[in-house]
């Protein structure tokens, strides 16, 4: 949809919520059937073409031939997990005997962004980052923005996958797209106030960075060009209600925010009404597993969600664990039928400790901190293990405006709003104002100090 067939909508279709209304509100059953038909044609190509997948077949005693439902490509086709790539592309590179097709069809090469030290290789076909890139569009339409907007990437432009992903989607949208990579924050801003862009493309905590940074310098943005902020990473405004408020306020602009896995897919588009993500079903089957019994647990349960991507076929991936906690719901008031996962992620499998018995999820004290009046974006969770118990300490900058003598008595309200809402005590301490790392991509919050053998380290 160029933007010189714009002008050609009609007024309802400019108007619409929904980039394809026919996928987004399609009846269940006939989501399910064809998502049938895709698992089971999926199912062929990876065990044709793949020598990782007809291994993994073969292992496990099953054909392609086997899967006749939903329920048997759930049960019957193995899990697959990033550590098993990782190895693979580790002993035969750059992408092991997972890759399905010749390298003469990779067209684009990304990598995840490392958090554990090791990078996932992704290669992708031009028919992938074409698909990929509509994924974005689903939700960039879904918040308002149209093909006559410019877009700005604040953003560096090396191998991470996930905003060479979005600018593929701002080219589907038919969008004007400039470019920011290389430029110091300071640039950032003197390049939006010169060339009047949009759209900023970022992380959540970089667009607060750049607006705390054009507050510094007397600039005040939120009577800037921008209309809409969107963002991916980490988690963002439909993860957190107070980030959405912190953000919007600051640009005078919409905030919006789509969950990806980069080798998978820009796989779930904020919902319009800013309290969640839709699973883009078009891309994408999903389904929640109990990660301890390995079992499907149903809608409003928190499972860990296992995703099946459709536009991955340079490197498929089936069943395969992303190691996000969600929980599923199956109904929007906004009336796409894709699946709702409630404010996107809820933790992580990996990163969800038991302190005192109690399960602590990181987004959840995420939420209360963006409560609690006098703390900054900038805060930290460090994970430890003492006397047999996960502990977790809570470390965060103070607003600037607040008095030095007053870092203790918010860090007391912090403390007591988390144990009211978690039902559990947390150490909640204040640190000196610009002493936490700042990233201009994903913010590493979890700080896990606990021994080794305790801990499984971030899978992205």
């Amino acid at each position: 949809m160029p933007s010189s067939t714009f002008t050609a909508l009609s007024p309802e279709s400019q108007g619409s919520p929904f980039w394809n209304r026919l996928t987004e509100t399609m009846p269940r059953a006939k989501l399910d059937a064809l998502h049938l038909q895709r698992v089971q044609a999926l199912t062929h190509y990876a065990y044709e073409h793949s020598a990782f997948y007809r291994r993994k077949f073969d292992d496990a005693g099953i054909k392609p031939s086997d899967i006749r439902s939903l329920d048997d490509f759930k049960r019957k086709v193995p899990i697959t997990d990033k550590s098993e790539f990782i190895s693979l592309q580790q002993q035969r590179p750059p992408y092991g005997d997972t890759i399905a097709l010749p390298l003469d069809f990779v067209a684009h090469h990304c990598e995840t962004s490392g958090t554990t030290g090791v990078p996932l290789a992704i290669p992708y076909s031009m028919y992938d980052s074409v698909r990929y890139g509509e994924s974005w569009v689903y939700g960039f339409w879904g918040l308002g923005i149209r093909p006559t907007d410019t877009f700005y990437f604040a953003f560096g432009w090396g191998n991470f996958a996930g905003f060479w992903s979005a600018y593929w989607g701002a080219r589907r949208l038919g969008a004007r797209v400039i470019s920011g990579g290389g430029l110091d924050t300071k640039g950032h801003i003197e390049a939006i106030l010169r060339m009047k862009p949009t759209v900023l493309i970022s992380t959540p905590t970089f667009a607060m960075r750049i607006a705390a940074v054009a507050a510094e310098m007397g600039i005040d943005l939120s009577k800037s060009s921008i209309k809409f902020t969107y963002h991916a990473g980490e988690p963002g405004p439909t993860a957190l209600p107070g980030m959405r408020e912190q953000i919007e306020k600051a640009w005078g602009a919409k905030a919006g925010e789509l969950l990806g896995i980069a080798e998978v897919d820009a796989m779930a588009p904020g919902c319009p009404l800013g309290d969640g993500v839709h699973v883009n079903e078009m891309n994408v089957f999903s389904w929640s597993m109990d990660p301890e019994s390995m079992q499907e647990v149903p809608d409003s349960e928190i499972g860990e969600n296992i995703v099946t991507g459709y536009g991955n076929t340079a490197q498929p991936l089936l069943n395969y664990r992303t190691h996000d906690l969600v929980r599923r719901r199956s109904s929007c008031a906004c009336g796409r039928t894709w699946s709702k996962l409630e404010g996107a992620v809820l933790g992580r499998t990996d990163f969800m400790v038991t302190v005192r018995g109690t399960n602590v999820y990181q987004t959840a004290v995420e939420n209360i901190l963006t409560e609690v009046e006098g703390v900054s974006m900038h805060y930290e969770l460090v994970l430890t293990h003492e006397e047999g118990n996960d502990c977790m300490r809570v470390r965060f900058e103070p607003e600037p405006t607040v008095d030095p003598s007053r870092w203790k008595s918010v860090a007391a309200d912090a403390q007591a709003r988390i144990h009211k809402a978690l039902h559990v005590r947390l150490d909640v301490v204040a640190v000196e104002p610009r002493s936490l790392p700042r990233f201009e991509l994903k913010t590493k919050r979890i700080i896990d100090q606990r021994p080794k053998e305790l801990r499984r380290a971030l899978d992205r």
